[in-house]
């Protein structure tokens, strides 16, 4: 989405009145016409909004759905979501028969605690659940909560491999619970990139220079959580076995997790930066993750423990996709800057 700058002369009209025209493809492609009302809405002491009323009462509107008693708690955390996405303001959920199930307001209840970020239920009864979205665009901008994100998913790699280290159940499971917050803060994302796209003055306002950038940050932001599930996956493995790996093996996947959250950060890096050539950067040097799968794939093969054979080398599989990430991060900036370089070669 492209911003056309447009000069207009300012009109006095009557006694008091001060007029601007509207550009006509604005009007053609708003589906407007003579007679139809439009809102106003100042933006701090330069700026002014306008838009057309449809799409001022759609910002304010509320959805609600129906559930059935047989539907799936899946199912309606999927339905809730995807509402919070479409950035309505109040959601109302209703039984359809009968009264919503205890398991099915359970689900509900913890979808909006622990994953949607600014969510609170006003209202909860068997007869129906209202949630009221109260986010401030000000508090918490995209970058803020895409860095706290990342530290969070970071956090939760390091700790995976300290309860490894050390066979930490409790450890463990502190990790698995973090993925709620990790999530909580990539459904924000999105819910701020929708508004983002659909709304070229808050594109500016969010630091994006085109729509493009916000569909690249979407795939980033999944890239993130993918992370942290792998972060859950190690976790899961110290709890099934409740048995740490220690020596040789242990010192090389966590030089290979080391190495692998450093590239993350320079991709990140680049993100923030808008560096073309950082990125790529850390897209050359994410292959060298295929040095640590070398060195521990020597290690594991003079292992006579069947057991540990599997678990080294399905946490060092889990470790090696992080570095992937990270490279699939670098591309996505490369793409977002490319044009960078293609005008220093004209």
């Amino acid at each position: 989405m492209s911003v056309k700058e447009d000069t207009r002369k300012i009109q006095f009209t009557g006694k008091s009145s001060y007029i601007v025209s509207l550009p006509k493809d604005w009007v053609t492609d708003n589906g407007l016409k003579q007679g139809d009302q439009v809102s106003v809405l100042r933006q701090g002491s330069s700026a002014i909004e306008i838009k057309p009323n449809h799409i001022s009462k759609k910002n304010i509107s509320s959805a609600a759905f129906e559930i059935k008693s047989s539907d799936k708690e899946s199912t309606v955390v999927r339905k809730l979501i995807a509402a919070y996405f479409l950035r309505y303001k109040t959601i109302n959920i209703k039984p359809k028969d009968g009264r919503i199930s205890p398991s099915q307001r359970t689900a509900i209840r913890n979808t909006v605690k622990k994953i949607l970020m600014g969510a609170e239920i006003i209202a909860d009864s068997s007869d129906g659940i209202t949630i009221q979205i109260m986010i401030n665009l000000v508090e918490l901008s995209i970058d803020g909560a895409f860095k706290r994100m990342m530290l969070l998913a970071k956090s939760m790699q390091n700790d995976a491999l300290l309860a490894i280290k050390e066979g930490n159940i409790e450890l463990a499971k502190e990790v698995v619970d973090s993925d709620d917050d990790v999530d909580r803060f990539g459904f924000y994302i999105i819910r701020q990139l929708t508004i983002a796209i659909e709304n070229s003055f808050m594109l500016e306002e969010m630091g994006f220079r085109n729509a493009k950038e916000c569909l690249g940050y979407r795939v980033i932001v999944k890239n993130i959580e993918r992370l942290a599930d792998h972060a859950v996956r190690i976790s899961r493995d110290c709890i099934d076995f409740q048995k740490p790996i220690k020596g040789k093996a242990f010192t090389a996947i966590q030089e290979m997790s080391d190495f692998a959250l450093d590239v993350i950060d320079k991709s990140t890096l680049a993100l923030f930066k808008n560096d073309y050539n950082l990125a790529e950067e850390s897209i050359q040097e994410s292959e060298k993750i295929v040095d640590y799968e070398t060195k521990i794939s020597a290690i594991t093969k003079s292992l006579r423990n069947d057991e540990e054979f599997f678990r080294i080398r399905k946490i060092s599989d889990n470790v090696k996709r992080i570095a992937e990430y990270a490279s699939d991060i670098g591309e996505i900036v490369v793409n977002m800057n490319i044009e960078k370089v293609i005008k220093k070669a004209n």
